[in-house]
């Protein structure tokens, strides 16, 4: 079998992972070990917290529809029940766009949930 040089393989493949740790600290940004382990971490944690970024803005979207339901007289939870039973599907991110930017329109929306026949 043939001896293989790898010098062009491996410093292309080091210069990309360098090229990846710009704007890191010390030699995290300048030797390829350390360089090599920070970016696998930060790779680890950017892809984490995609998923944890959709559960945070959900949260955020049912604390404002809570808030600005509540002003009205109404829990969160009676007035999604209110929606899903008067037929209205609409997503939280829609619903608490209308409640921080669009009050009376928010303000039907409630109505609408209190009229519709409770549970029972």
């Amino acid at each position: 079998m043939p001896r293989v040089k790898r010098g062009v393989t491996a410093r292309r493949r080091h210069k990309k992972l360098l090229a990846m740790a710009r704007g890191y600290r010390m030699t995290h940004r300048t030797l390829f070990r350390p360089a090599n382990e920070a970016v696998l971490h930060a790779l680890h944690y950017a892809f984490r917290d995609r998923r944890a970024r959709k559960r945070d803005m959900r949260k955020l979207w049912i604390a404002r529809i809570n808030a600005a339901t509540r002003n009205q007289g109404l829990p969160y939870n009676q007035f999604m029940h209110g929606l899903k039973a008067a037929g209205i599907t609409i997503n939280r991110k829609m619903l608490a766009e209308l409640a921080v930017r669009d009050a009376v329109s928010f303000n039907q929306l409630v109505a609408i949930a209190k009229g519709s026949p409770g549970p029972g």
